[in-house]
C-alpha cells in the first residue's frame, strides 16, 4: 500500500476512533430520519478550500456542491441526454431538501478562473473539459477589465474570482425553483469570498456593491 493511501487509511481509523465514537448517536439519528441541512454550499474542489473544515460544521449542517471554481451554470432545457451535475445538485438541495440558503463560495488563489482569464486571453488550451466548464465566468473577466483597466496578474485574478461569484449567484436566479422562493420570501442566496493567503472570510453587500468582511456576532 502506497504510504499516501495508507495515510488515508489511517486517517479513517482515527475518525472512526475518536470522532465517529463521540458523535455516534447525531450519525444514528441522521440515518434514522435522513439529512436535512439548512444550507447549501456551492464550493470550489480546490484541495485547499473545504467548506466543511474552514467553516468548522458538523456533520448534517451544509449540503456541500463542489466542482471547478465555484461556478453555477446557467439554467438550460435541452434534451435528456444532457448531464448536468451542478444543476442536479443545486436542484437537489432546493426542491428535495428544502434548504434556505445557498452560499456560492468563492476563493482566491482559484486556478479555474485562472484558467477562464487564460481563455479569455488567448493562451493554449491543453485541457478537454476545464476550460469550456471555467467559460461560464467570461463575464467576470470583462467585468474586472472594466473595473480594473489595465490589471494583471495577482490584481485582475482576484478580481475576476469575486466577479465569478457575483457571475454565478445571476446564474442562480435564472432556475425556476429558486426564483420562485426568492420571490415568496423562502430563499436567501449569499456570496462569500475567502482569502486563503489571509484566513478572511467576506460577504457580497448588494447595497455597496463590495465584499464586506464577515465576522461572529
Amino acid at each position: 500500500m502506497s504510504p499516501i493511501i495508507q495515510k488515508l487509511v489511517q486517517g479513517f481509523n482515527d475518525f472512526r476512533n475518536r470522532y465517529f465514537s463521540e458523535r455516534q448517536s447525531l450519525y444514528t439519528r441522521l440515518v434514522k430520519e435522513g439529512q436535512k441541512p439548512k444550507i447549501a454550499i456551492i464550493a470550489c474542489a480546490d484541495s485547499r478550500v473545504d467548506p466543511a473544515i474552514v467553516l468548522q460544521v458538523e456533520p448534517g449542517d451544509i449540503f456541500s456542491i463542489r466542482n471547478v471554481a465555484n461556478l453555477v451554470p446557467p439554467y438550460e432545457e435541452d434534451d435528456d441526454k444532457a448531464y448536468h451535475g451542478t444543476s442536479a445538485a443545486v436542484e437537489f438541495a432546493v426542491t428535495q431538501l428544502g434548504v434556505d440558503h445557498v452560499v456560492v463560495f468563492g476563493h482566491a488563489y482559484c486556478a479555474g478562473i485562472q484558467s477562464m482569464i487564460d481563455g479569455q486571453e488567448g493562451a493554449p488550451q491543453k485541457d478537454r473539459f476545464v476550460h469550456l466548464w471555467t467559460s461560464i465566468a467570461a463575464k467576470a473577466y470583462t467585468r474586472a477589465q472594466a473595473e480594473k483597466p489595465g490589471a494583471k496578474g495577482e490584481d485582475l485574478a482576484r478580481c475576476c474570482e469575486k466577479h465569478a461569484v457575483l457571475v454565478s449567484l445571476e446564474n442562480l436566479r435564472t432556475f425556476p425553483f429558486i426564483k420562485d422562493r426568492l420571490e415568496a420570501g423562502t430563499l436567501e442566496i449569499h456570496g462569500w469570498y475567502l482569502d486563503i493567503a489571509k484566513g478572511e472570510l467576506s460577504s457580497y453587500d448588494a447595497e455597496s456593491k463590495t465584499f464586506q468582511p464577515l465576522k461572529s456576532l
